[in-house]
């Protein structure tokens, strides 16, 4: 029993001492994590530069830590930090690794603030990590891998950074994710098949990156996914069918990418809960299903835009909740009188907040019951379509309406005085009709008016009287059949253009009270008198034209004060005296500044990393030696050679630049810019680059790329003779083949000007730089002067500064010529010009055109009557032996609306010409209309 005894208090003993033992270590423990969290803090206070409102400050040893801001403590572990919120507090610095070692974290919010440098890896080690978000910072680098580690993860915000890389495949192993957000980023890669794996997840938001692939078939296994948002990328392939099946979806947004396919007919019946649906700006093709209005009841966004859809569009009678309601740059429509029939069946929707049916084919007259759409609706596009009739006067029922745009239509009779309740109208866009009558003088009562485009109609009369009582900031007037001496000096105007009318009197001197206009064009009127001296207090004009008027008198000195122009023309006038001498003195500024400005252009230059560099030598055996035999080309900084990539049989062509040349490097760099971000079937593939040095150490650059086998576009409109003992047939492009290569180069040029990440302008389209694959598909090529904006402003005012001519004589805008920016209008120039050297066979170059006269000036003066006089020979030949009568009809409408966008596109002044957007709808409907024709 003593024993037992003694081992009954030897046993509670022990028992005491290992209590005190544990209690001892937990003492040791908690307080050496403490400080490990503490020290974590401190360290990620040391690695801020900026702290604005000084949040951080009460970050120190006098205060305990889970009193510090944005810090919360665990109840149940006294001073272990399980959340950091340091969300829009205009923090500045890198993220410290050491966050890592907060083990107790669980919710780490930093966003809205300006960190910068990589997101730490030491975040995967936070295992009991929930929410983590980053977004709105300017975090670079790629997405650690390692964050697969926290497992606890529902929620990853990593929007608005500058992230790189590939969405890690490891995040297929984050169970419990149930939101995914990294959108406006620089990702890159396909998106991983893992994401299948989520089975949580229910929203993803991937858009504004640069992903590329097709969207993977797993996403259908995401039954509890609500949102799929990837609009923004570079996604191809098809839509897996699985998608259009996830009952739990109620966004889905891909549009602007290259995915192609069509709707499945049974759209709309595994979908219904769908609230918001975006293909827009893809190539999709087939009809609208009849399965979305009559299943996906609950859609608030349907937007089809920009893609190839056509047929009838159905009904949506059983649709009550659309908001906005787009399916415009479509081939929708037959040009027949019911196309518009379904419009009725919008007046269900009682939220419609926005109607854009533009860009279609739409035909026959808008029906009356459009005055019966919801009360709430704001903007009205129906521009560009076949529609006629007169314009319903029932929309003068839409009192909200903010923006009506039926421009470029058939249109005809007056403007409904209806149309007057439209109080609340911002913009109104009627141009390019066939409307008559008077300019309405309701228009002075809307006072939040700032946008009237009447121009290419037969208005007659008195522009109205005190227009000034509205807000106008563009007045667009050209082309009608308006008289009077009333000038419109509306002084909020920054766009004004009352050319080609019969407007007559002198310009008024309150003129020169418009104090931010920055266009003014009153030519080809009959206005009188001298130049006002008023003109040169509107210090912001840039665009100033009044040629072809009854102007006499000397041009007065004030225009000298205008610091802005770009563009002056006063000819056609009878103006005598001398040009004001500041004039002259200001050219000569501006040639020595351009000559100053090319001394100081860089010569050095490096690759794009974004291909494997070829070796010299490898490309000394893929053109056998550059030999002569293998030249097929010659360009402004180099030589191009075919050549046969040994490794794979791939044929190739090879830009060897002449680096002696100066502007070469220049080239290389801009060219290897632009070629790393974009990627589109109608732009030349690059394969991959060379740049090192040959075999006697001099500097060797090159660029390779997909060879084309029919060559340049150039070869095919201005082919050399061919020897009489020669074999082979001569190169000759019909028409089909012309008008399809031209909506090649139109898709290309609406891709680099409105789909890539930053908006690249060409800067040097002609025929040379089109090349032709084996199936006649036109490539735009040599992007070796292209420019990026890095900055979205509006089409008609984007543009950088400019060093110098840009682009070939005969085709660069003339703007270029004076100094001007580039801009995407600078290659709608070029295009337009290259339109009209395809259907005319004329170069733009040939010495006939001298002067002020043009290719432009010479297919103006052409129209309407000697279509045929000024087509390609060769092409008449075709049609007066291929066609009977009707057919000859319709082809010589289908050549006269060619050059009207011809000349449309190549119009001096650079906000009046067309968009590439607006060209390519046009174009596609000429292509059709000719196969309806049974060419």
């Amino acid at each position: 029993m003593q024993i037992l005894g003694f081992s009954s208090v030897n046993l509670q003993f022990h028992s005491f001492i290992f209590a005190i033992a544990i209690a001892s270590c937990f003492v040791r423990v908690s307080s050496s994590s403490n400080e490990t969290d503490k020290s974590a803090l401190l360290a990620f206070k040391a690695g801020i530069t900026e702290d604005p409102f000084g949040v951080l400050s009460s970050w120190n040893n006098t205060v305990n830590l889970c009193q510090w801001y944005g810090v919360t403590c665990s109840r149940r572990h006294p001073n272990k930090v399980t959340v950091l919120a340091l969300y829009s507090q205009k923090l500045s610095g890198s993220i410290s690794p050491h966050i890592g070692n907060l083990s107790f974290l669980r919710v780490l919010l930093l966003y809205n603030n300006s960190f910068y440098h990589e997101i730490p890896p030491q975040i995967g080690r936070l295992h009991q990590l929930r929410n983590l978000s980053l977004a709105n910072n300017s975090l670079t680098g790629e997405i650690p891998k390692n964050i697969s580690g926290c497992l606890d993860l529902f929620n990853v915000e990593l929007s608005g950074n500058q992230l790189s890389g590939e969405v890690p495949l490891e995040i297929g192993s984050m169970a419990k994710l149930r939101f995914l957000y990294g959108s406006e980023n620089n990702l890159r890669g396909s998106i991983p098949s893992s994401i299948g794996n989520l089975s949580s997840l229910e929203e993803v938001c991937l858009d504004n990156n640069y992903l590329g692939g097709s969207l993977p078939r797993a996403l259908g296994q995401l039954t509890k996914l609500s949102a799929l948002v990837f609009p923004q990328n570079r996604l191809s392939g098809t839509v897996p069918p699985s998608l259009f099946n996830l009952s739990s979806l109620k966004g889905l947004d891909i549009g602007y990418n290259q995915i192609h396919g069509s709707l499945p007919t049974t759209i709309g019946f595994g979908l219904p809960n769908l609230e918001f649906f975006s293909i827009a700006s893809n190539q999709f093709v087939g009809s609208i299903p009849p399965g979305i209005p009559n299943n996906a009841t609950k859609l608030r966004v349907f937007q089809l835009g920009t893609n190839r859809l056509s047929g009838k569009v159905p009904s949506f009678e059983s649709s009550h909740n659309f908001q906005i309601f787009s399916i415009q740059l479509n081939h929708l429509g037959s040009r027949g009188s019911g196309d518009l029939k379904f419009l009725c069946s919008l007046t269900n929707m009682t939220s419609l907040l926005v109607l854009s049916v533009a860009d279609n084919r739409f035909g026959g007259p808008l029906p009356r019951c459009i005055g019966n759409l919801s009360i709430a609706i704001k903007q009205l596009l129906f521009g560009r379509n076949l529609i006629i009739g007169e314009i319903p006067r029932e929309i003068g029922d839409l009192v909200n309406l903010e923006i009506l745009s039926m421009e470029n239509n058939n249109f005809s009779g007056a403007i409904p005085i209806d149309l007057g309740n439209l109080q609340n109208l911002v913009i109104m866009s009627l141009y390019y009709n066939n409307l008559s009558g008077v300019i309405p003088s309701f228009l002075q009562k809307m006072k939040r008016l700032l946008k009237l485009y009447l121009s290419k109609n037969h208005f007659h009369g008195h522009i109205p009287s005190h227009l000034d009582n509205c807000s106008l900031t563009e007045l667009d007037l050209f082309d009608n059949n308006l008289s009077g001496s009333i000038f419109p000096a509306v002084k909020t105007l920054l766009y004004l253009n009352l050319s080609n009318n019969h407007l007559s009197g002198a310009l008024l001197v309150e003129v020169g009270q418009i104090d931010h206009l920055d266009t003014l064009d009153i030519s080809g009127n009959i206005f009188s008198g001298e130049i006002p001296s008023t003109l040169g207090d509107c210090n912001a004009l840039v665009v100033l034209v009044m040629n072809n008027n009854h102007f006499q008198g000397s041009i007065p000195q004030s225009i000298s004060s205008l610091r802005s122009i770009e563009e002056l023309d006063l000819s056609n006038n009878n103006l005598s005296g001398e040009i004001p001498k500041v004039l002259l003195v200001l050219i000569f500024v501006y040639v020595c500044w351009l000559k100053k400005k090319k001394a100081q252009e860089p010569t050095s230059s490096s690759v794009a990393e974004s291909w494997q560099n070829l070796s010299y030598g490898t490309l000394l055996k893929a053109t056998n030696g550059f030999s002569s035999t293998n030249l097929i080309g010659l360009g402004s900084f180099g030589s191009v050679y075919r050549g046969i990539l040994q490794e794979n049989g791939t044929n190739v062509a090879v830009k060897v630049l002449n680096l002696t040349c100066h502007g070469a490097l220049k080239s290389f760099k801009a060219e290897c810019e632009a070629l790393k971000c974009i990627k589109h079937r109608n732009l030349l593939k690059i394969v991959t680059v060379c740049s090192g040095i040959d075999y006697n150490g001099n500097d060797f650059k090159a660029l390779v790329y997909e060879f084309m086998v029919n060559g340049s576009l150039e070869e095919w409109l201005h082919p050399c003779p061919i020897p009489a003992d020669a074999d082979g047939p001569s190169k000759f492009l019909n028409l089909i083949q012309r008008i399809k290569i031209t909506i090649d180069i139109a898709f290309a040029l609406e891709y680099l000007h409105n789909q890539c990440h930053n908006t690249i302008v060409h800067c040097d389209l002609k025929p040379s730089n089109v090349l032709l694959d084996a199936e006649m598909v036109g490539h735009v090529g040599d992007f070796g002067l292209a420019k990026f904006i890095l900055e979205s402003t509006s089409y008609t005012n984007t543009n950088i500064s400019s060093a110098g001519l840009r682009g070939t004589i005969g085709y660069a805008a003339p703007e270029y010529g004076m100094g001007s920016g580039v801009s995407i209008e600078g290659d709608v120039y070029s295009y337009g010009i290259l339109m009209l050297e395809m259907f005319t066979g004329m170069s733009p170059t040939t010495e006939i055109f001298k002067e002020n006269f043009n290719l432009h000036n010479f297919v103006e003066e052409a129209l309407p009557k000697r279509v045929l006089e000024i087509t390609d020979p060769i092409l008449v030949q075709e049609v007066e032996s291929n066609a009977g009568q009707s057919r000859k009809g319709t082809i010589q409408n289908c050549l006269l609306m060619i050059y009207k966008i011809g000349i449309a596109c190549s119009v001096g002044v650079p906000r009046d010409r067309m968009s590439i957007t607006d060209v390519t709808a046009q174009l596609c409907s000429i292509r059709d209309r000719l196969y309806a024709a049974g060419l």
